[in-house]
């Protein structure tokens, strides 16, 4: 007889020495809290860093430029 896979079926796989690194160094609780807000309030914060980041990218060209 053979068995037939769920949807929700889960196939272990053995854990990827690269990204077990990379997961010692991400704070999940801020990625929880991050997934309790609603999707327009996630967008809200995406587009804000993304304003923060180009007025860095902007300060940032404006200092070199002075030099």
């Amino acid at each position: 007889m053979k068995r037939s896979m769920t949807r929700n079926a889960r196939i272990p796989f053995a854990p990827d020495p690269v990204i077990e690194a990379y997961k010692r160094d991400v704070d999940r609780t801020l990625l929880r809290e991050n997934l309790k807000l609603p999707v327009e309030d996630r967008f809200r914060k995406l587009k804000e860093l993304q304003r923060l980041a180009q007025e860095l990218q902007r300060a940032g060209r404006k200092a070199r430029s002075r030099a």
